[in-house]
């Protein structure tokens, strides 16, 4: 006989005896039909698991061999992908910091140096010559009191 109409013979026959024991749940009771059906799923199990062991006998380690390498892909890659994000954050953050500290110290140390240095040298300046000014004015102003004081008496 052909291996195939075997094989769909004997489906045939397993799907018979899963509708006889549906039969039999209902006409003889719970218990005597589900036993009878749970039976035959149990064989129906077997002769799939032995189906398969007939037209492929590597099957049972080939789906082993894909189950693990699927977990272990699954694994790796969760793993590497935290220890990628972790190493990242952390060297990215203590990069970053060190870099805008650094510069930040630099360019806000030129700038105040400047500003401060521009500031005093303006205000400086400015008191400076307000304050020789003033001087030279009072100095001015008593030397001409002085000599139309000296110039009085003179006279």
């Amino acid at each position: 006989m052909n291996p195939s109409r075997v094989d769909t013979i004997v489906d045939l026959t397993y799907g018979l005896l899963i509708a006889v024991s549906v039969v039999l749940i209902v006409v003889a009771g719970n218990a005597i039909g589900l036993a009878f059906g749970f039976g035959v799923l149990v064989s129906y199990v077997l002769h799939v698991v032995w189906k398969m062991a007939r037209f492929d006998p590597n099957w049972m380690t080939t789906a082993v061999k894909e189950t693990v390498e699927e977990t272990v892909d699954e694994t790796v890659g969760e793993t590497v992908e935290k220890t990628v994000d972790e190493t990242v954050e952390k060297t990215v953050g203590e990069t970053v910091e060190k870099t805008v500290d650094e510069t930040v110290e630099e360019k806000v140390g030129e700038t105040v140096e400047e500003t401060v240095e521009k500031t005093v040298e303006e205000t400086v300046d400015e008191t400076v010559e307000e304050t020789v000014e003033k001087t030279l004015e009072e100095q001015m102003a008593a030397e001409s009191a002085d000599d139309e004081d000296a110039e009085t008496e003179d006279r």
